[in-house]
């Protein structure tokens, strides 16, 4: 048995009358840990399958998925480090990360 998408997951949370929104890496620049077409599906109730990225960033995209949950608007949101920044916290090179966050109706 193979496990379900993050796609097919989300429709089954909306068959059971979840609300959900989708997350999707659309670009990244630099140093980035999933690429681009990697996705998150949230539930009302902060579950999540998949990933967009890692650490901070997958909180921050919960965060913002539950407000896309709330008001049904569609999210851009950015992520990055910069190259002086990043060599300060041990990464060898920055990076950017692009995530797009929209309602499954």
């Amino acid at each position: 048995m193979t496990a379900a998408s993050e796609i097919e997951t989300a429709a089954l949370w909306r068959a059971e009358g979840r609300r959900v929104a989708v997350a999707t890496v659309v670009a990244t620049w630099g140093s980035s840990p999933r690429p681009v077409g990697s996705q998150m599906a949230i539930d009302g109730d902060g579950r999540m399958v998949g990933s967009v990225s890692g650490g901070c960033i997958e909180g921050a995209v919960v965060h913002e998925a539950m407000q896309t949950m709330a008001d049904g608007e569609h999210r851009m949101l950015d992520f990055g480090v910069s190259d002086e920044m990043a060599w300060e916290v041990g990464l060898a090179c920055g990076g950017r990360v692009q995530v797009y966050v929209e309602p499954v109706e």
